[in-house]
């Protein structure tokens, strides 16, 4: 499909566990990326492409709305994936949650209409389904949401969609839990928890297994926000697309991990009291937009795998840069 003429795109929160990865690839498919990140993680994150001429990195604050006035003129799309994210982060301070996830949506979005932005496509949660009795949880089913992160999470998808006109176009993805490797790691996602504690602990515990969990490959995931750029209009304004794959079972995925890292490694159970169990469909988005997912779990644990081999990471059971509460707490953002 012929490149549309968005050719500048602003990645909020490009310096996190799937910005790493994406902005790379936009900068390799022609766009002039500019990031705007807090870079908590440290400035390292995108180093491979550091001297790319067609980036510029900028460290601040979504909720500041005066440099968003001052770097959102000249882009022609928005890919928004700047929050804190998922539950146990937001609840750790549920103002901050609010501040970044909801209260600085709303700016950001009016900003963007106003200054000619063509495209605004908005990273939301697949979680903001809560627990459906459906077997499959398609796009159409209604949102009821659990917690603050995922009610949030909603929210702006309403505020999104009223917002959107014919010249400022919105997609809404609802991804399912991001898993793989990238340059800005996160060990607090559940195949990459696993397979760090099969690789440097010989031990995996399993809180309850039953319970099924939507996964995508983070290859996979960044693909879709690069051809989120290059769809049509007609294809995707005011579109709303699941974006998973991989629906295992808890107790699945351990055993892939297994497989994958050694068989001497246990696998221990332990009850829970979270029975959390949800199987995402991605079928309308390889419908309507033929897009399915290439890579698959034991691809993700290969990867991590050949990282940990290759010495990639420094004490990831431990260092609070692999864990997205443990930095949030020695940053005491407010």
């Amino acid at each position: 499909m012929r490149m549309s003429r968005m050719k500048t795109v602003l990645v909020t929160g490009g310096a996190g566990y799937v910005g790493a990865v994406l902005v790379p690839k936009l900068l390799h498919a022609g766009y002039f990326v500019k990031v705007i990140d807090l870079f908590l993680y440290g400035d390292h994150v995108l180093s491979s492409v550091k001297d790319h001429p067609g980036l510029e990195q900028i460290k601040g604050d979504i909720r500041d709305s005066k440099l968003l006035r001052r770097i959102i003129p000249g882009c022609d799309s928005i890919i928004h994936l700047a929050c804190i994210s998922n539950d146990p982060s937001f609840e750790l301070n549920p103002e901050l949650g609010k501040s970044i996830n909801y209260d600085a949506f709303i700016p950001l979005v009016d900003i963007a209409r106003d200054d000619g932005v063509n495209r605004f496509v908005y990273a939301s949660s697949s979680s903001v389904y809560g627990v459906k009795k459906e077997i499959n949880v398609t796009e159409d089913l209604s949102l009821e949401p659990l917690t603050d992160y995922s009610k949030y999470k909603a929210l702006c998808e309403e505020i999104l969609l009223k917002k959107r006109t014919d010249s400022f176009k919105t997609l809404i993805l609802r991804p399912a839990t991001v898993c793989g490797y990238s340059p800005r790691m996160r060990f607090d996602l559940t195949v990459n928890i696993l397979t760090n504690h099969a690789v440097n602990k010989g031990k995996i515990t399993v809180f309850g297994g039953a319970q099924m969990r939507p996964n995508i490959h983070i290859e996979d995931m960044t693909d879709i926000y690069v051809k989120s750029l290059q769809w049509s209009d007609s294809d995707i304004n005011g579109k709303v697309y699941n974006a998973g794959y991989h629906n295992h079972s808890v107790r699945d995925i351990a055993n892939i991990v297994r497989d994958v890292v050694g068989e001497n490694v246990e696998i221990a159970t332990q009850s829970t009291e979270d029975e959390r169990s949800y199987h995402i469909s991605s079928k309308k988005i390889r419908e309507e937009l033929n897009f399915e997912s290439r890579h698959t779990v034991i691809e993700a644990v290969n990867d991590l795998l050949v990282a940990f081999s290759r010495g990639l990471f420094h004490n990831s059971l431990e260092d609070e840069m692999y864990f997205n509460i443990k930095r949030m707490q020695s940053a005491n953002l407010s």
